[in-house]
């Protein structure tokens, strides 16, 4: 019987199952399925090419084949999804894999109710960063000398950024050597902690997998209560063979880890020091966040604003109609989630002005934890800002005061 805290070196036992590093996730996601522990899978599979991740929900389990292997130019944010379309997991279970960014939004949309993590299993994914798919055509196109529609397979092995086409030519560039030109992972990947989610049931990855399993298994760790049980159902049901991992693969697998939390410290005291502080970061921010075009993309996709009635969208907060928005627009958001932001970056991705907006929110969150002490996406707990109450001003004011407000925000009568 396995508990919190073990690992294991685990790989199929299914003979249709070719997934990466030995299938373990793509079976532990089988036996899921057909033990009817969750009713559907919620992953991503690759869509018209490998710069084209999509969402997917499964409920046939001969369909998770088209799920298996990575895609590291796939940013796609899962929690969120959940909410928005498959009503929070409130009538259905769900198997839902994560990355690190992704258990962290499980955790902020369940402490404010919005999923229900009691049914969903989180299977965890290490992930050492995704890079734009846009920036990776680009990039494969310019420093590779490769045709993007000519690769079929990309991966992140050893500190570089391999692809591989369709007629077998390999080539890696060392990805400190493309993030020094502004290429390789996204910003928001370069300052992350969060690299084996353990926030999850299970997490899995071949970091530290190492001898005649290298290549064939994956390391996986236990996390939960309901992971030991998922794991051992695997096992029992045949569907997962383990072993016990290996010294050196524990502790390569420590220095890894460790070797890349420190790298994005040290990229969060870069990016952060180029944004200034005080009133210079301020002046910053209100220079690029001028160019806002007010389109919602970074609302919509944030995976902590979850609002029926964006306060964004109130007429005695901010201006109707005006392009760019009053600051306000901007101060709104920073107020509602830099507290609980989990550095997804979403919001810069689909920002059509390239405004760096989750720079701006991780920066604001890294400050406020040194204040009040909390981490978001780690565990249930809220923020301190979250037991403020909002109150809805229209409600409350009268004709009268309402003007007062509108002309001490943008310093004008009505």
């Amino acid at each position: 019987m396995s508990a919190k805290g073990d690992m294991f070196y685990a790989w199929t036992n299914v003979s249709d199952i070719k997934g990466e590093c030995g299938g373990a996730v793509t079976s532990i996601l089988k036996y899921l399925l057909e033990s009817k522990t969750v009713d559907a899978v919620l992953t991503v599979q690759k869509g018209a090419d490998v710069f084209d991740a999509e969402p997917v929900v499964i409920t046939d389990p001969a369909d998770l084949v088209k799920s298996a292997g990575s895609l590291h130019c796939g940013t796609l944010l899962l929690p969120k999804l959940i909410k928005k379309y498959l009503n929070g997991a409130k009538d259905m279970k769900l198997a839902v894999t994560c990355k690190g960014c992704d258990a962290k939004a499980m955790y902020e949309l369940a402490k404010r109710q919005q999923i229900n993590l009691d049914n969903i299993v989180m299977i965890g994914l290490n992930c050492g960063g995704s890079v734009s798919p846009v920036l990776a055509r680009k990039m494969i196109t310019e420093k590779y000398g490769i045709d993007p529609n000519d690769v079929v397979k990309e991966e992140i092995d050893k500190g570089q950024f391999i692809v591989m086409t369709k007629d077998g030519q390999h080539k890696g560039i060392k990805i400190d050597e493309l993030e020094e030109e502004g290429l390789g992972r996204r910003k928001n990947c370069q300052r992350c902690e969060t690299k084996i989610p353990r926030q999850t049931d299970i997490v899995c990855g071949n970091w530290g997998v190492i001898g005649e399993k290298a290549g064939k298994a994956t390391f996986v760790e236990i996390c939960s209560d309901k992971g030991a049980m998922i794991f051992d159902g695997a096992v029992k049901a045949g569907v997962l063979a383990t072993s016990a991992p290996e010294e050196k693969g524990l502790e390569i697998r420590d220095k890894i880890e460790n070797v890349m939390i420190k790298m994005g410290k040290k990229n969060q005291e870069t990016q952060f020091a180029e944004i200034g502080e005080g009133t210079d970061r301020l002046k910053y921010i209100m220079a690029e966040t001028g160019r806002c075009i007010k389109c919602y993309g970074c609302i919509e996709n944030c995976p902590i604003c979850y609002c029926v009635e964006c306060s964004t969208k109130k007429p005695h907060l901010v201006r109707p109609g005006q392009v760019p928005p009053d600051f306000m627009f901007q101060m709104i958001r920073f107020a509602h989630i830099a507290d609980s932001c989990v550095n997804c970056g979403q919001c810069t991705d689909i920002c059509p002005q390239n405004i760096p907006n989750s720079l701006f929110m991780h920066a604001q969150q890294v400050e406020l934890e040194k204040m009040f002490g909390h981490k978001p996406g780690m565990d249930m707990e809220l923020p301190v800002l979250a037991f403020a109450e909002e109150i809805d001003e229209r409600a409350r004011l009268n004709a009268t005061g309402s003007d007062m407000i509108y002309e001490n925000v943008f310093g004008e009568e009505k």
